[in-house]
Parts: structure tokens; C-alpha cells; sequence
């Protein structure tokens, strides 16, 4: 299943813009669950209910995503189709009402993984998969590969243009047009922050917040401190998922197309562990992967995930489909 960009969208910003704000995304019926986290805040989770013993695949969104954004509706609608089950849990702070506690969440929220998929998958009978897109499979990634065997009853797992070498990733944002993505994430950031701060006065420094212009210095003032981080080079470090992909003993596909602005492919790790498919086509954009004749569909990356899960999960250990490329 070779992705191939369309003729009529030529480069990685327009395979990246089009297809999120373009293509009309398929109507998805969910039902929505309020959960109690363990710290005492809480998240929401869209479901997509499927019939009695079919398979359940969870989405992590990426940052400011939800349960809306194209390739959520996207994926669940073919979850759908097929009498899955599906779940899109959102990031607190995500679900369209702001969380409890002080902290947010970040790239490398492996804990935050943990305990959702181990409660999901108490509740479900059947095969259980995780995808996740962009930042949410930065923490997908980071979960699989700092738990290693004790994340096999995950049966295949795949991640979706990750932010894998998040200095990179972030040094790649802060440049040129890519300006023009950051500029959007930091227009529902900040706000949030701001909320925050009258709920926990002193939290972070204001005055540094309205002076960030970029992930870098948002990072530095916000997430870092927040979550356990000594600063933003701190956190892209540590949180970046390319130190863990050769621990990961799940089967598990890393998509990630070489003109994503995100994350350019220079950047893209070259090692893995021997049951991680590293799939790096030349297009695609950041969670793109549009195809067909104007005005264009978003099947093919639901398409391609769930013929990895199907083939992963019946051949464990036999990836190979001639069409896989390994690390």
C-alpha cells in the first residue's frame, strides 16, 4: 500500500494544509465518557460502539487535536465500517473544557497512556490496538518502548507523523513558513494558560508566556516546569520517542512521510527493534496522505492502519508484506 501524493498537490505544506482543512471529514457517531483520573482530574473519551467481540482500536490525537480533527473522524469511520470499536481519548484540556488540575499534557506522557489503555482494555474482549498521530504518537511510542513486555496485550500498534526527534521537530517550526503552524497551536495554547493561571495564580510567568513566539519558548515557560522537565531542551530530550524505538516489543508501524514540515526526513531515525516497520514515503505531509481527483479523500491512511493491524496481529513476528520498510 505505497502512498502516492496526488498531481495536484505538490508539496509537503499543501499535502499537510489541504487535507485538514479542505476534504470534508465522514460523519462519526460517538458517545461520549467522562473519567476520573487518578490525580484527582479528569479526561473525556470519545467511543465508537462496535458489535460484541470485534476489535477495539484507541487514537491518541496530536497537540490541540480532538475526536473532530480529520484523521480521528477519518480513522473511526472505518472503524465503523467494519463493526469495530473504537475510543478517542482526548488530553486534558482538549475535550472543549479545561481540566482540573495544573498540569496539561506533553509529547513524552507515557503514564497518562498507561493508565487510559490498561483501563480500556480491562473493558474490552477482543483484539485491542493504539494509533497514535503526531504528538499523540510521540507518547504512544514513549509508552511502548519504556514498557516493553508489559505492553503486549497490546496486539499492534501504529503511530502517525511523530514529532520523533522533537528538538529537530521543534528547530524545524521555529524557521520560515512553518511559522505559520506554530502561530496556530500557540492561538489555542495560550488562552488556556492564561485560564489556568487564575485557577493557580503563579503557576508560570505570564509576562513570559505573552512573549513566547515559538514551542521553544512556550515549552520553556509551560510545559517543562509543569510536567517534571528542568527546561525545554530538557524535555525535547528526554520525551523524544527516537531513544526507545529499538525497546519496543509490540508490533508496531512508525508512518512518517520524508516532506513532513514538521519533522523533515534527514531527521528521521534509521534504527529500530526487528518488529518496528519504519515507513518513511517521500510524501504525505504532516498527517496528510490525501488521494484521488479533486477535491480529494482521506481514506488511504485509514486504509493503510488498519491492514497493518489486520496483518500484524495475524502473523506476529512476520511483518513483511513486500511493501514494509524496516529499520
Amino acid at each position: 500500500m505505497e502512498y502516492s501524493s496526488p498531481f495536484w498537490l505538490p508539496s509537503g505544506h499543501l499535502q499537510t494544509i489541504y487535507p485538514a482543512k479542505c476534504i470534508a471529514k465522514p460523519a462519526v457517531r460517538y458517545r461520549r465518557e467522562r473519567w476520573d483520573a487518578p490525580d484527582g482530574d479528569f479526561i473525556d473519551i470519545d467511543f465508537v460502539d462496535g458489535r460484541p467481540g470485534q476489535p477495539m482500536v484507541v487514537l491518541f490525537h496530536g497537540l490541540e487535536g480532538s475526536s473532530d480533527s480529520h484523521y480521528a473522524r477519518s480513522l473511526m469511520a472505518a472503524v465503523a465500517a467494519r463493526g469495530w470499536s473504537g475510543a478517542v481519548p482526548h488530553f486534558r484540556g482538549c475535550s472543549g473544557e479545561a481540566n482540573r488540575a495544573p498540569r496539561f499534557y506533553h509529547s513524552g506522557d507515557a503514564a497518562e497512556v498507561d493508565w487510559i489503555v490498561r483501563k480500556l482494555h480491562a473493558r474490552h474482549c477482543g483484539k485491542f490496538y493504539a494509533v497514535g498521530v503526531s504528538l499523540g504518537g510521540n507518547a504512544l511510542l514513549r509508552w511502548l518502548g519504556e514498557s516493553q513486555h508489559q505492553a503486549d496485550f497490546i496486539d499492534a500498534a501504529c503511530s502517525v507523523s511523530a514529532p520523533l526527534d522533537l528538538a529537530q521537530g521543534g528547530a524545524s517550526l521555529s524557521r520560515g513558513f512553518n511559522m505559520v503552524y506554530t502561530r496556530m497551536f500557540l492561538q489555542t495554547l495560550k488562552p488556556k494558560c492564561i485560564a489556568k493561571l487564575e485557577h493557580f495564580p503563579g503557576l508560570f510567568d505570564l509576562d513570559a508566556l505573552h512573549a513566547a513566539r515559538d514551542l521553544y519558548a512556550f515549552d520553556n515557560v509551560v510545559t517543562a516546569p509543569l510536567h517534571g522537565y528542568r527546561d525545554t531542551n530538557d524535555y525535547w530530550d528526554r520525551a523524544s520517542a527516537k531513544h526507545v524505538l529499538t525497546d519496543i516489543t509490540v508490533p508496531t508501524l512508525v508512518l512518517n512521510a520524508k516532506n513532513d514540515p514538521f519533522l523533515p526526513g534527514r531527521h528521521l531515525p534509521q534504527r529500530a527493534a526487528s518488529n518496528v516497520v519504519l515507513e518513511y514515503p517521500d510524501h504525505g505531509g504532516h498527517v496528510g496522505f490525501a488521494v484521488g481527483r479533486l477535491p480529494g479523500k482521506l481514506d488511504w491512511l485509514p486504509r493503510r492502519l488498519l491492514h497493518f493491524l489486520d496483518s500484524a496481529s495475524d502473523q506476529p513476528g512476520k511483518l513483511q508484506d513486500g511493501q514494509l520498510k524496516h529499520g
